[in-house]
């Protein structure tokens, strides 16, 4: 097996999704592999209190810039490709791509790809508000000739709120996740024809259960996108 790739990981924002992408990582690689084999990556962790404040403050030059220095650590340990573990940071992918010779594997695109195979072009999306509200995970998306659909303000406010006053804590409320359906239906029934769940703590709380149409989950499909380019033959 000398010639697995190794995936570096910049998570961290926050843990516990950066948690969920370790184990699906190591689950998948002993799905495809058998026995004891378990994923060859490197983690390294981010504060996320720091980035916290800097999205707060609007200060995303900064948080990019404690990013790249991060993604510089994980190159020069060894890592063969880069995954960022957070939807709402891909706002400086391209400040992260730019710094790093390694191939940085941008979250909206093994979104994109998963919800275009399943034939679907008009997809609602969940996320912080951040993500919801500026363009740079839309613009993404559509560039797959998808339409992206938002929820109205007061729902992108209770679902923002969710993840970062409660999924980020490790808090998984079932009133919150009957007010995720609500918000959910809502954008059915504006024309959703899937729902991307466009944040890596929402996994914690919704699954496919809980929605009359196709959940797209990108924290698993952009680990099925890592392991499938750390397993693939040279």
């Amino acid at each position: 097996m000398g010639s697995v790739r190794t995936i570096g990981m910049l998570g961290g924002m926050s843990w516990e999704s950066s948690a969920h992408y370790y184990r699906l990582a190591n689950e998948l690689v002993a799905e495809r592999l058998g026995g004891l084999h378990s994923v060859r990556c490197l983690l390294l962790s981010v504060d996320f209190a720091e980035i916290e404040a800097l999205q707060a403050g609007g200060r995303w030059d900064e948080a990019g810039a404690l990013l790249v220095r991060a993604a510089k650590q994980i190159e020069t340990a060894g890592a063969d490709l880069l995954v960022l573990c957070t939807n709402t940071m891909h706002k400086v992918a391209d400040q992260i791509e730019a710094a790093i010779e390694i191939p940085l594997l941008h979250l909206a695109d093994t979104t994109a790809t998963a919800v275009t195979a399943a034939g679907l072009q008009v997809v609602g999306l969940l996320g912080t508000a951040f993500t919801m509200e500026q363009d740079f995970y839309r613009d993404r998306l559509s560039g797959h000739r998808l339409t992206v659909l938002v929820p109205e303000r007061e729902d992108r406010a209770l679902v923002h709120s969710v993840i970062y006053d409660e999924l980020c804590r490790g808090i998984v409320s079932e009133t919150s996740r009957a007010a995720y359906r609500r918000v959910i239906d809502r954008l059915v029934a504006a024309g959703a024809q899937g729902v991307v769940l466009g944040c890596t703590e929402i996994e914690l709380l919704i699954s496919q259960e809980d929605s009359p149409v196709p959940v797209f989950p990108t924290t698993r499909l952009h680990v099925e996108a890592a392991v499938d380019k750390a397993l693939a033959t040279p």
